[in-house]
């Protein structure tokens, strides 16, 4: 029993265990039932020991996790959750992503090698297994530079792992077994080994990430250690500097976020101007000492040489390097046609021609990066060497050579002519090395069909010949385009410095038809410019055709070689290299050219007269010295070669330590130029001029620089409170200052533009104060403040803080000359008296008119008693004193002032990240240039189509026998020919569009700056607007329309090319649309750094230009503080500021196209490596030869393509910036019609006041605080007031410069609010508180408009006493007006503007300050004169002399914008009154003075 139990058992438990055996080998016959296709793909076998099966299912899980990470993605853009931040930029993840990427070409090759040459059934299979492992491997390329989320990386990570250990298993398990595998194999396992780094980095960057979350407040320090990692070429290592990417971190930024100019690295000290100048400086003194400042040669040229000519060698290596490997394209290509047509003999040959084409490739590549890049970056350092030294000769120059050279044409030796000149190592390497890539080339050709290119050669002549005088037309047009351009900037500069007056006389209409005549002149040569370039383009693509042509007939009648594929498509590349050089050499010469007439320019600048330093001899103070200043026989004249009527003669004066010196005489006598005669100015005959210790000078009119409150007064010096507090007391400056919103550092605009003339002159004043000098020189500084302010100044400042000190002051106030030691008379250039005070009075007739005519002045306060006079001043001054110190809320437009947080020059405005297309479809509409763009559109792609039917045609009717060589030449030539009608039409349409677009853009900016408000202008620095009308609209002119053109013709090019690049080999299409992909993505990350690079740098050029201006404007000031060397080391700053935004800019546009070229290289090469690959009659020679000779040309048009779409896309901003001034907010029209005035309007002019209120800006405060008066018609009504009172603001509101809040201004019974500004402005006549002239003659400037007789003008200058100077001059009424009339002294330019009011005489006349700059004896000439002239006219006078307003008929007085009195002045002398005080205030200066 036991037995049979047992058996019993034994059976159930065989049968139990048959039961799992026969289950497991259903289920493999089942597996290899349902995976067919494993078994039809491994040799028709299922082997779970198989190692393609094992290598099968890794295959399966790499699949699996593929899946994964789509599926990933997708939820995630669903869920739009990505931190961009966290994007993988680190570069071993790109070269191992790019290795990934090589490895699946290969799997591509290998796929499609097996299938081409077995052709069987299980080739179908390997070709799928290649396909899947290459899709995992471009999978796997593309996970490693987009890892969008913490858990794509940590899948992509466990992934990587996975593969690796999986491959790694599998690969030591053959090894053992058959002792090596294949070669893919182990370049696989080595991408894999490198992608298990990647999953280390990974992990530990996702651990830094998680700590980092954990502890926020470290972040902004890692952002800034970050930034700090921006390093330039100079620390890098050598693959660094040579594929750039050194510059990786500072794109890795920009792509983080918006760049700010903070973000960008300073320049390493090799290429800052500072050494640059340096070494421009010693080759220039040594090349002066050799040749002398007579030379005919150009120095500046010479020294640029001798200085750059080291650095240049290197980049004409790069040059050489490139153009030969250039040259060598066409014989690769000769090698390959000629390997296809024999292919059965060496397929070492076609690997040897591959590698030959990888090497020439890269050569090219990197040379002409690195020639750009290096070129470029000497040119910088020129550039920057010449800015300085420009504005180093500008502190320099004599008065002789400021005549010779104005403000405006040393903007340009800055802003145009040392730019250029940055260009000329590119152009100049660009022209040599072309000339050689031509001769080379023909070359090529000689050796390639032998004497039948001599046939090809003579049309090549015949087109180069052409090429020259077309540029030299083209050369012409630029140059007076630039010219023309010239004037209209000079005339755009002055008329924006001068708009206030411009509105208030209402010449707008008059001036702008001045800037748009000139603007037609500039527009018919930049006209002309752009269409002989249309001709030049379509010289350039017909002369390949004519010269192909031309070899190939050569070829057919000489026999020299026979028309093949190798020779046809050769011939064809190697025409493609000499085109460029054809149509580029001419262009090359003409901008050496135009180089050459730059560095002639500053040539004949850097070599004009410099002040000379011994006209002054200068000593320390010295304890035992009394002399402060000695002037022995001194002639003085301003121009040196003309010694018949000196400036000052015999000019003796010698002025004791401590003394105080007054100066007066009638205007133009000659008082200022006795105080540049100190300075050393004004150029010395003969005699010394001695000077012991240092000296601070206050100019008449008043310089003062962009910057705070505080920067202008202690200028540059370290602050020193109690010093500081007390310059600020003794300048009457504290008041103002605890006014202002923001204090001391309130900013200043251009030229002060925010800050009365009386708050202007003080603050100067309190940098002299400040200063600490020895000697003090002080050119008139009370004409701008009122009686009070001015006897404050005389006694707080210059008798009690200058009290110790030596001052030399200028002045047309009588009353303070009785305080001084000493007083000099000065009559035609001669001091005629010197003595007190009280020996001049009995001594001198000049002296007596003088003080005679001030007495006469103030003897009209004859019925204010000066006893009673006494006690008002007594009572009152301490409560005049609190209440009457200036308001800062300043008229005109001073509003920015009093916005709490916000200061008076805007910050520039700019668009931030990517706009889009909007700019480029705002330029396309404001042109209404969409159907030429259409047009232009469609005719290219016409051109297109014709050049690959011709390309077609030479490939494919090669192998008819049936086509003859002659029928095979025509039919080519005639389908190129045809092509080029097309590139005809399209670059015309181009050229149109550009010229719709430059009129469209240049009118509306015109007009809106014509019509922007008074506001506009005083918060808007004036070199801002200057930029937009000098680079931007240049870019908006030339660059911009062939952009736009060459982006459309480049990205269809590129598209045309991979399209018949695939018909020959499609597999390359894989490749060239994974390129395609990767490089918008490059060219993206590159762009949102370039474009806020480009915004940048629009922001730091005009800092320079505006820095260029201010400095010139104040030379004086600078040399007499001696403070040059502090401007010098801030323009250096301002310019390396400026080139550091070029140098990195540069670096990363050759950073992107490196990396372009490289990933368009590959494309390159998987053609050619299929090309070796293909089997023997698989495609023919001919197609070989159609697909590499576009192959050659694809990085070519990739780069084309990417370098203008990147250069339209940074060009495109100057729209931006040109329309975001088309739109400023405008002020009321000019003319209502329906609403006009009466011709005769107004005909008495009575004005009423109702309730005005003045703000300047809706959160402003009010300025005028509802003033509610009536000036009766033919009355003088004199308008008093402290600084900042509002008494320019009403003048403003009466001419409608600002607009009424509330209230309104009736004259003669019509508001001036309902009608048109121009109607208004052009019955009111204004003498401006600061004279304007312009440049032109003294008749344009006192008849801008041209229409009055000259026998009116000449009665204009007679009364007002110019009618004598103006006689004198040789040329009359056409002499000469130099920029901003500095030709004449300040009180001759406020005498024209009386006279432009005499010739008006409208019934309404307002003053404004009109005679500060004049003498008292010529103030009351002209006072009388008004008085007789206008006797039946309302004037209105505002003045800061009591005696202007005291023969008034009515006083209005203000006080902080409101109306405090308004009556006759005799009952307000006799009241205890404000104007009572102010009276009294006058009359105790003159009375203790007298």
């Amino acid at each position: 029993m036991k037995e049979g139990a047992g058996t019993a058992t034994s059976a159930a438990s065989e049968q139990t265990l048959q039961v799992p055996v026969l289950a497991s080998q259903t289920a493999i016959a089942s597996m290899g039932t349902s995976f067919g296709m494993f078994s039809w793909i491994c040799d028709g076998t299922l082997d779970l020991g198989s190692y393609c099966i094992q290598r099968s299912m890794i295959d399966g899980v790499n699949l699996l996790f593929l899946g994964v990470l789509c599926i990933l993605l997708l939820v995630g853009s669903i869920r739009k959750h990505y931190n961009i931040s966290i994007r993988t930029r680190d570069w071993l993840f790109i070269v191992v992503s790019i290795c990934c990427l090589l490895t699946s070409i290969a799997y591509f090759v290998a796929g499609f090698w097996n299938l081409i040459a077995k052709n069987d059934g299980h080739s179908l299979g390997s070709l799928l297994l290649n396909l899947v492992r290459a899709l995992v491997w471009i999978s796997f390329s593309v996970s490693l530079v987009l890892q969008l989320s913490k858990w794509i990386r940590i899948l992509n990570s466990v992934w990587w792992v996975a593969y690796f250990s999986l491959l790694s298993a599998l690969n030591i398990e053959i090894i053992s077994a058959k002792g090596g595998i294949q070669i893919i194999d182990i370049v696989q396992w080595l991408a894999n080994f490198l992608l298990l780094i990647c999953a280390f980095k990974n992990t530990k960057q996702i651990l830094s990430q998680s700590s980092q979350d954990g502890y926020s407040l470290s972040e902004p320090l890692v952002v800034k250690n970050f930034e700090n990692s921006i390093t330039g070429p100079e620390e890098a290592s050598f693959l660094s500097k040579l594929s750039f990417s050194w510059v990786g971190p500072l794109l890795s930024l920009g792509h983080s976020k918006p760049l700010v100019l903070e973000n960008i690295p300073p320049l390493v000290s090799e290429n800052e101007a500072k050494l640059a100048y340096q070494k421009f400086a010693q080759a220039w003194d040594s090349l002066l000492r050799e040749k002398g400042s007579n030379n005919t040669r150009n120095l500046a040229l010479l020294v640029i040489a001798k200085v750059y000519l080291k650095e240049n060698i290197s980049v004409a290596i790069y040059a050489f390097l490139r153009t030969i490997s250039i040259v060598v394209s066409p014989l690769i290509l000769y090698g390959f046609v000629y390997f296809a047509t024999h292919r059965e003999e060496n397929l070492n040959e076609g690997v040897f021609m591959l590698v030959c084409l990888i090497i020439s490739k890269v050569v090219e590549s990197l040379s002409q990066r690195h020639w750009f890049f290096n070129s470029r970056k000497s040119g910088m350092r020129m550039r920057s060497a010449l800015m300085v030294a420009v504005y180093q000769k500008q502190i320099k120059l004599s008065s002789l050579g400021r005549r010779r050279h104005s403000t405006g044409e040393v903007l340009n030796y800055v802003a145009v002519d040392a730019y250029r000149t940055g260009e000329f190592p590119w152009w100049f390497h660009l022209a040599w090395s072309f000339v050689l890539q031509l001769f080379l080339a023909i070359g090529v050709l000689l050796w390639i069909i032998g004497s039948g290119a001599l046939f090809g050669l003579i049309p090549l002549l015949i087109c180069g010949f052409l090429n020259v005088p077309f540029a030299k037309l083209l050369q012409k047009c630029q140059f007076q385009c630039m010219v023309a351009q010239d004037g209209r900037l000079r005339a755009t500069s002055e008329i924006l410095n001068s708009m206030k007056i411009i509105k208030l006389q209402s010449w707008e209409e008059k001036f702008k038809s001045l800037i748009e005549s000139s603007r037609e002149n500039e527009f018919k040569w930049l006209s002309e410019a752009q269409l002989k370039k249309v001709y030049g383009t379509l010289l350039y693509w017909m002369s390949p055709t004519i010269v192909s042509s031309a070899a190939f007939f050569g070829c057919l009648l000489l026999g020299s070689a026979p028309l093949n594929a190798s020779t046809i498509f050769t011939v064809l590349v190697t025409l493609r290299t000499m085109g460029e050089p054809v149509r580029m050499i001419p262009e090359a010469l003409s901008a050496i050219i135009q180089v050459k007439v730059s560095f002639d320019r500053l040539n004949a600048f850097l070599l004009d007269d410099e002040l000379k330093d011994d006209g002054i001899r200068r000593y320390p103070v010295m304890h035992n010295v009394e002399k402060s200043l000695e002037i022995q026989d001194g002639i003085f004249s301003w121009d040196p070669e003309s010694t018949i009527n000196p400036t000052l003669l015999e000019i003796n004066l010698k002025v004791g330590l401590g003394q105080k010196i007054a100066v007066c005489g009638s205007v133009g006598a000659g008082k200022s130029s006795l105080l540049y005669a100190i300075l050393g100015e004004i150029p010395k005959i003969s005699g010394t001029v001695d000077v012991v210790g240092s000296i601070a000078y206050v100019s008449q009119n008043a310089w003062i620089q962009s910057g705070t409150v505080r920067d202008n007064i202690l200028y540059g010096k370290p602050m020193d409170t109690k010093k500081y507090e007390n310059a600020i007391n003794a300048c009457a400056l504290d008041k103002d200052i605890n006014t202002f919103n923001h204090g001391d550092l309130t900013e200043i605009g251009q030229r002060g533009l925010n800050m009365s003339g009386g708050q202007k002159q003080r603050i100067q004043l309190a940098r002299a104060v400040y200063n600490d000098a020895d000697i003090y020189l002080l050119d008139d500084p009370f004409s701008a403040v009122d009686a009070h302010t001015g006897a404050t100044l005389f006694n707080d400042c210059v008798m009690t803080a200058l009290g110790k000190k030596t001052v030399i002051l200028v002045t047309h106030q009588v009353e303070f000359l009785s305080e001084v030691d000493k007083i000099l008379v000065v009559e035609g250039g001669q001091i005629t008296q010197s003595g007190s005070y009280e020996e001049l009075l009995k001594d001198g007739m000049a002296f007596e008119r003088l003080v005679n005519a001030h007495k006469d002045a103030i003897s009209t306060f004859g019925p204010l008693n000066p006893e009673s006079q006494g006690e008002v001043q007594k009572a009152d001054m301490i409560e005049s004193d609190e209440n009457y110190r200036s308001n800062p809320t300043k008229e005109n437009s001073k509003a920015e002032n009093s916005l709490r947080g916000v200061q008076l020059t805007e910050e520039e405005e700019k668009e931030i990240g990517d706009v889009g297309w909007k700019p480029f479809w705002d330029y396309i509409f404001v042109a209404k240039g969409l159907l030429l763009l259409v047009t232009a559109i469609i005719t290219h792609c016409g051109f297109l189509a014709f050049q690959a039917a011709a390309t077609y045609w030479l490939a494919l009717a090669i192998r008819i026998p049936k086509i003859t060589s002659t029928m095979l030449i025509v039919v080519y030539t005639v389908i190129s020919l045809t092509s080029a009608v097309f590139v005809y039409l399209r670059s015309y349409l181009a050229a149109l569009l550009g010229l719709k677009a430059s009129k469209a853009f240049f009118s509306g900016f015109t007009n809106a700056i014509f019509k922007a408000p008074m506001l506009f202008f005083d918060s808007t620095p004036v070199g801002r607007i200057l930029t937009r009308a000098s680079s931007d609209m240049s870019i908006v002119d030339n660059d911009i329309p062939f952009s736009v053109i060459f982006v459309i013709a480049g990205g269809t090019e590129l598209v045309v090319t991979i399209v018949v690049m695939a018909t020959v080999t499609w597999p390359v299409l894989v490749v060239a649309i994974l390129v395609l992909v990767a490089t918008k993505y490059v060219q993206g990350y590159y762009l949102s750094t370039a474009r806020e690079l480009i915004r940048i740098n629009g922001t730091t050029k005009a800092p320079v230009t505006n820095y260029v201006s201010e400095t010139s404007l104040g030379a004086v000031t600078i040399r007499a503080f001696r403070s040059a060397d502090r401007f010098f080391q801030n323009y250096l700053k301002l310019v390396d500021s400026d080139a550091g935004l070029f140098f990195y800019s540069n670096a990363t546009i050759e950073w992107l196209v490196l990396r372009i070229e490289a990933l368009q290289n590959l494309t390159l090469f998987t053609a050619a490596f299929l090309i070796v690959l293909l089997p023997n009659g698989y495609v023919s020679p001919g197609l070989v030869g159609l697909s590499l000779s576009y192959a050659l040309s694809l990085t070519g048009a990739q780069i084309f393509f990417t370098r203008w779409y990147c250069n339209l896309s940074n060009y495109i901003i100057s729209v931006e910036r040109i329309k975001q001034f088309m739109h400023i907010p405008e002020e009321p029209p000019a003319i209502i019609e329906g609403k006009r005035p009466p011709s005769s309007w107004p005909s008495k002019g009575r004005i009423e006041l109702h309730s005005l209120r003045i703000k300047y800006r809706p959160n402003a405060p009010l300025v005028l605080k509802g003033i509610t008066c009536a000036f009766k018609e033919g009355t003088r009504v004199g308008v008093v007031g402290r600084t900042g009172s509002g008494k320019t603001t009403l003048i403003s509101a009466l001419f409608r410069l600002v607009e009424p809040t509330s209230g309104n201004i009736i004259i003669d019974g019509l508001d001036i609010c309902s009608i048109g500004l121009k109607d208004l402005r052009m019955k009111l006549s204004i003498i401006p508180q600061e004279p304007t002239l312009f440049k032109g003659s003294i008749r344009t400037n006192l008849d801008p408009l041209g229409l009055y007789s000259d026998d009116e003008i000449w009665g204009a200058l007679e009364k007002c006493q110019l009618k004598a100077v103006v006689s004198s001059l040789p040329n009359l009424l056409d002499s000469s007006v130099s920029d901003e009339g500095e030709n004449w002294s300040a009180g001759q330019r406020q005498l024209f503007c009386l006279g432009r009011v005499l010739l008006k005489r409208n019934r309404i006349l307002v003053l404004d300050e009109a005679t500060a700059s004049i003498d008292s004896a010529t103030d009351a000439v002209l006072q009388r004169i008004i008085r007789q002239e206008f006797s039946e006219c309302t004037v209105i006078t505002v003045a800061h002399r009591v005696p202007t307003v005291i023969d008034s008929d009515m006083v209005m007085v203000l006080s902080f914008g409101k109306l405090v009195e308004y009556d006759e002045p005799s009952e307000l002398l006799h009241a205890n009154s404000y104007f009572s005080k102010l009276v009294a205030e006058y009359w105790s200066s003159c009375r203790r003075n007298s």
